[in-house]
């Protein structure tokens, strides 16, 4: 036991000072009754602290600067509808991909990122989800989500009939994308951006990390269980400088993956800038993993990559 000096001696009638197991029930039984007294309000609002959804446009979104076709996705609920962008590659026989993207912007703040998956090779149609940009106004969760995404991938489905279908999601929109995927064998690859293991794994690393939050919490978007599911062909991408989303939530997932997968580390990339930083780190693996090359959009082998490109568009401000 530690020594006292005299001024730090407990009064001699004083109680007996409880020990720690006990200190540690009733802190805990005291945070609990204050968040099971703000469950209703917590319930209600965890979608909108987790999306953090923005309806207006990313202040450096120049709309004249990209080619996208608008297109609505209807949900069948009260007249509800999804807001996407279709950018068609040159190439008509071009494989498709559905990007997700992450918390708080809409499909302008992911404009940059968005435009070059169609460079690396693919058609794409990005989505918003509910509570985002121009789709239906209601609050973001995450069953509406996966909802969402499952109806843009059949929409995608017609808009593509026939080629290749491929998910990519960024952050949040990674956690989507893994239970998208393992509800679809069918697709042909999965591509995992910046994404981290769970949200309650998010939370034990932020400054309430000591809060029993998973008391409360019921949606988790825990991608790091589902992610073993997964049949097809798995790519990850992580920066190193990504001071969002921790890089070893990006190789915890990849460890995870049973299936062929590439785990990409971009040196210097931020949570935003993965693509802008890494593009050729990507053409070469997706033409490894998923034999697509940016020059034809068709299976290819690696052998017969375009020699690379000497310089890569400027960044409009990545997010």
């Amino acid at each position: 036991m530690a020594r006292h000096r005299d001024g730090d001696r407990p009064p001699p009638h004083s109680l007996p000072r409880p020990g720690t197991r006990e200190v540690a029930a009733r802190v805990f039984a005291f945070v609990a009754a204050l968040l099971i007294g703000g469950c209703a309000f917590l319930s209600e609002k965890q979608g909108e602290l987790i999306f953090r959804p923005t309806r207006d446009a990313w202040w450096g979104f120049d709309r004249s600067r990209y080619a996208f076709q608008d297109e609505w996705i209807e949900l069948g609920h009260d007249g509800q509808k999804l807001h996407a962008w279709w950018l068609p590659n040159a190439r008509a026989d071009a494989p498709a991909l559905l990007y997700l993207h992450g918390a708080r912007w809409n499909l302008t703040g992911s404009v940059t990122r968005i435009d070059r998956w169609q460079q690396l090779g693919f058609s794409v149609l990005a989505v918003d989800y509910r509570g985002f940009g121009e789709s239906a106004d209601v609050t973001p969760t995450e069953d509406l989500a996966y909802e969402d995404a499952e109806a843009a991938w059949k929409y995608l489905g017609r808009l593509a009939p026939g080629k290749p279908r491929y998910i990519v999601g960024h952050s949040l929109g990674g956690a989507i994308a893994v239970e998208l995927s393992r509800r679809h064998p069918d697709a042909a690859g999965l591509v995992l951006e910046a994404t981290f293991t769970s949200v309650p794994d998010m939370i034990k690393r932020s400054p309430w990390g000591f809060l029993p939050v998973s008391l409360i919490l019921t949606q988790k978007f825990d991608a790091l269980s589902k992610i073993g599911e997964v049949t097809m062909p798995v790519l990850v991408a992580h920066g190193t400088r990504d001071s969002v989303v921790p890089p070893e939530m990006g190789e915890e997932l990849y460890n995870a993956v049973r299936t062929p997968k590439r785990f990409l580390r971009i040196e210097g990339a931020s949570h935003h800038n993965l693509v802008y930083r890494g593009f050729d780190q990507y053409r070469d693996a997706i033409a490894d993993l998923f034999h697509v090359s940016p020059a034809s959009g068709l299976p290819s082998s690696a052998s017969s990559l375009p020699p690379r490109a000497s310089s890569l568009p400027p960044a409009v401000g990545v997010r």
